[in-house]
């Protein structure tokens, strides 16, 4: 009984945190109107609590603290609970808090949301603690990163659900494992400074090292092998950037970057160092082979980690770090980045045709949607660097609920990753079919969908800056509805079902599983009919960083 009332009730928080997000932009645009006119009229300002607000604010900051403690208190829980002997309930309640502690870093970044001026370009909620080591460690959050930080605490919750019933040994490991992967992907989002964003880029390795190597199926070690050394030594190249824009400016802290205008010439190697990093991470053509062992071989959680939240780390770190402080190069490499691009879509779209493989299928498939927005990140236009970002975080929830319907509903009931196996599944799974339909139609960017606005801005952007490169690049249309459709249609239809699913019964979702299906959909459905809850937001940052952009060219 009390399991349905948890579940009744994240449905009903589900749907109250949407129109949390569709109200909260508003409500700090309409307080900040009303302000306006009252300062016009010559009357107190005061009489909305104003200064009161703003030391509410202030307090607020804190809320970015406890963003990265939360997890942590609750791994200090969990390695307690070593000492003790641990049972069959004991282990449920240690999973109940893991997915507490989620989902109380999942309201946090929601009130911060609700507060956060959409109107201003500054960073916002910053935590300052000085001469931390040899540097200073600030916390804050601007238009750009307070979308990743809500996709990440969205994803891990979901994540440790959908292993809920499938990790039967070293739980603990894995629950540990899981939080400490929120705290480090959570800090990459919300520090200040250069150096601190590479090292807690690179912890994240560690963590998903040993997720893939425990937890994952038959070649779990050489792709756990794979994922890291390919990972490590991509980012080593932006460590010798770091290291260089120490020596030359003296600081890390992007505040300082900001206002700092290389020299031609070392913006081309600071460039080289950054983009191979985020090359890999991405990844291109030729350096993704380590995302597909990955994909494969990993955990449910792990896939869905890593095509939600990790490949986004590259979008973000690019717009982060190249597109404002190194312009120059930026521009100069734009359409060698617009030609790897369309290779990588290409070569992952005709590669995803022709697998059998349901994880590989979908992990070449996040190859290509990766490409698109990486192009269109790199068009410098507005509709582009936008495009780019919605389409990163749509692919972040189209993602995740295709991997948890192909690693998690499908291959739990027949272990079996083959889609030859799968036909005629829509006789006895109806319900499963039907969301799985829904997201196969969100891969293609069927319209009403959040990746329908993310690519067609990404292309359009493309289009308006190399009007060659768009059309290539639209290819992606074509060919993620070719092998999106023909997925679908071999595993739901295809002919009579399978002997092998009439042998072994296969029940349709239940509730854990439909629920988790449920709101990866409604995100996406819902942002897609209205994005203004993710345009408004964006529109004041990109203009800055495109109008500074222009005066330093």
């Amino acid at each position: 009984m009390v399991i349905h009332i948890f579940w009744v009730g994240a449905v009903f928080v589900r749907i109250k945190v949407t129109w949390f997000l569709i109200l909260g932009g508003l409500r700090t645009c309409y307080v900040r109107i009303i302000i306006t006119r009252l300062h016009i009229l010559g009357l107190p300002t005061d009489v909305l609590g104003v200064t009161y607000r703003r030391k509410l604010l202030t307090y607020l900051g804190m809320f970015l603290l406890l963003l990265a403690l939360i997890p942590l208190i609750a791994i200090f829980v969990l390695l307690g609970a070593l000492t003790y002997n641990i049972t069959e309930q004991n282990i449920k309640l240690l999973k109940i808090t893991a997915l507490v502690a989620t989902i109380i870093d999942l309201i946090i970044s929601l009130i911060i949301y609700i507060l956060f001026d959409c109107s201003s370009k500054q960073f916002q909620f910053v935590q300052e603690h000085y001469q931390v080591n040899y540097f200073d460690f600030y916390l804050g959050i601007d238009g750009l990163s307070i979308y990743f930080v809500l996709l990440t605490t969205i994803i891990m919750p979901i994540s440790i659900i959908s292993n809920w019933k499938s990790i039967k040994e070293n739980t603990i490991i894995f629950l540990i494992i899981m939080l400490l992967l929120e705290t480090s992907l959570l800090m990459v989002f919300l520090v200040l400074d250069i150096l601190l964003f590479y090292i807690f880029f690179e912890s994240i390795l560690a963590p998903l090292f040993v997720l893939i190597g425990l937890y994952g199926s038959n070649e779990k070690v050489r792709a756990s092998f794979y994922f890291f050394l390919y990972t490590f030594l991509g980012s080593l190249f932006m460590l010798l950037s770091v290291i260089t824009i120490l020596s030359l400016i003296g600081s890390t802290d992007f505040d300082v970057l900001s206002k700092t205008n290389f020299l031609y010439s070392t913006q081309f190697f600071l460039f080289y160092g950054i983009f191979i990093a985020f090359a890999v991470k991405t990844p291109i053509i030729y350096l993704n082979s380590w995302l597909l062992k990955a994909h494969v071989e990993s955990p449910l959680s792990g896939s869905i980690i890593l095509a939600g939240i990790v490949l986004k780390l590259s979008l973000y770190g690019i717009l982060r770090l190249i597109l404002p402080l190194l312009p120059k190069a930026f521009m100069y490499y734009t359409y060698i980045i617009f030609l790897i691009g369309v290779l990588t879509i290409i070569y992952a779209s005709l590669s995803t045709l022709r697998t059998i493989d349901i994880k590989e299928l979908i992990a070449y498939s996040s190859v290509s949607h990766a490409a698109v927005y990486l192009i269109g990140v790199f068009s410098n236009t507005l509709q582009g660097i936008e495009g780019g970002i919605t389409l990163g975080l749509a692919h972040g929830f189209v993602s995740s609920g295709l991997f948890i319907c192909a690693g998690g509903i499908l291959y739990d009931r027949s272990s079996t990753r083959l889609i030859t196996y799968y036909r005629g599944i829509a006789q006895i799974m109806p319900i499963f079919s039907i969301l799985f339909f829904i997201l196969s139609l969100a891969n293609c960017g069927v319209p009403l969908t959040l990746n329908f606005l993310g690519e067609f801005m990404s292309l359009y952007g493309v289009f308006e800056r190399l009007p060659l490169a768009g059309a290539l690049a639209s290819l992606s249309i074509i060919f993620s509805a070719a092998y999106t459709i023909f997925m679908f249609n071999r595993i739901a239809f295809a002919g009579s079902l399978f002997t092998y699913l009439w042998k072994n019964y296969i029940p349709d979702l239940n509730k854990r599983e439909f629920n988790i299906l449920l709101a990866l959909v409604l995100f996406t459905v819902i942002l897609g009919i209205y994005p203004v809850v993710i345009l408004d937001g964006l529109h004041y940052y990109i203009y800055s960083v495109l109008f500074k952009f222009d005066t330093v060219i």
